[in-house]
């Protein structure tokens, strides 16, 4: 979509919002390419403050992932990457770290199929056993009680992902899953409260929407929870920004392509075509955030992997889904931080884990290819050295910028 803004028309906006110019020119759609194509688990928000999933469930092609856990780990597995290709990729310690530790994952609606597609795809890759009886998975609806809401199976599709993610990265993890009566911010909201009131330190959240007037009073009511890590998808659109990514509280995750290379890290990655970002409308900008052109909060923080063409295996079989298949979206790329600040360990008392990937660039890797639109000032866009808005600070090296 192209929006042709007259000069007096774009000071007039500056002016009203006192905003960095950050107009879109171009909107990119979610990756197709090597000839992949795509659905969405759930259909876009028609209404204010009603959010969409963001997975992307590959109906076609052929994935550049489609035989990479199978070199990593000689042994027959699923197309799309598994546990070994993404902590090979980001240099996770998962074998020792994250005992003890829950993430909660927040969604719509009930996946009836939840706890045993998880232990079909733990059971695949040889993770531990993840269970109600073991007490390493849990289920509740958004008021942390044993009522559940109706099933769904697009949103069943998005809790397949995320529990998948989490045991990927961090495979002695607990999980929480909260699942929403709907797909209303309030609802998820009250999901993301009921998360940290069982004692999750990181709560998961693929999902978003439009922004709106009432964004700045979800921060406080439902994300403002000091020394909890809480990542949001940036979203699957490309150049733009959602809520509740926006929110100043939380880790806004971006999405990249990844791919196996032959340089000392073994991987490259570059902007995916569909990751969300831009210049907030309505969020106030962290004190953490110092990029010059966007006087608001600034989508995304950091990122992972999201492009469908170089997609993640999951196991899901609710609805008309018959097992194995490979998705992609930055609801892979949330879940995914929001298990290496688990691996990471708890954050501090009073802290905001949001920021600690800020002062630990360093231990990032910096994604510096690739774009995921047309936009003015060109790094909210366009990767590059340094902080962009479509990646971020970078991508997980490691969990030494997770700290804090």
């Amino acid at each position: 979509m192209r929006r042709n803004l007259s000069p007096t028309a774009v000071a007039a906006s500056l002016a009203a919002a006192a905003l960095a110019l950050a107009t879109p020119l171009a909107q990119a759609a979610p990756s197709s390419s090597h000839g992949v194509t795509t659905v969405r688990s759930c259909a876009l928000p028609t209404h204010k403050d009603v959010m969409a999933c963001k997975a992307l469930k590959v109906t076609g092609g052929t994935v550049g992932s489609a035989n990479a856990e199978r070199s990593l780990t000689a042994a027959a597995a699923p197309s799309g990457y598994g546990p070994a290709s993404l902590q090979s990729a980001y240099k996770l310690p998962s074998a020792t770290a994250g005992s003890g530790q829950t993430v909660a994952i927040v969604d719509a609606y009930d996946d009836p199929k939840a706890e045993s597609d998880l232990a079909a795809y733990r059971s695949q890759y040889g993770l531990p056993a993840c269970t109600t009886a073991n007490g390493c998975f849990k289920k509740v609806g958004q008021s942390g009680t044993s009522k559940l809401p109706r099933a769904n199976s697009g949103w069943a599709e998005e809790i397949s992902l995320d529990l998948d993610m989490v045991s990927a990265a961090c495979p002695n993890c607990k999980i929480l899953l909260v699942e929403a009566t709907s797909a209303s911010m309030t609802n998820l909201g009250t999901g993301v409260n009921t998360a940290v009131s069982l004692g999750a330190k990181y709560v998961s959240n693929s999902y978003g929407g439009g922004e709106s007037s009432s964004d700045t009073s979800y921060d406080t009511t439902y994300f403002n929870h000091p020394g909890v890590a809480i990542t949001v998808s940036s979203g699957d659109g490309g150049y733009g920004v959602e809520y509740p990514a926006a929110s100043r509280y939380v880790t806004a995750v971006g999405g990249t392509s990844l791919s196996s290379a032959s340089n000392s890290r073994g991987w490259s990655e570059s902007v995916w075509s569909g990751a969300g970002s831009g210049c907030s409308g309505y969020d106030a900008k962290p004190s953490w955030q110092t990029d010059s052109g966007c006087a608001r909060r600034t989508v995304a923080d950091v990122s992972a992997v999201a492009d469908p063409a170089t997609g993640v295996a999951v196991y899901d079989t609710y609805g008309s889904d018959t097992g194995w298949e490979v998705f992609g979206g930055t609801s892979a790329s949330s879940p995914l931080i929001a298990a290496v600040y688990a691996l990471a360990g708890a954050p501090s008392s009073g802290s905001t884990p949001s920021s600690f990937p800020y002062a630990h660039t360093s231990s990032l890797n910096d994604v510096t290819s690739g774009s995921n639109g047309s936009c003015s000032p060109a790094y909210l866009c366009a990767g590059g050295a340094g902080y962009d808005g479509p990646s971020g600070l970078g991508t997980p090296n490691g969990v030494a910028a997770f700290t804090g």
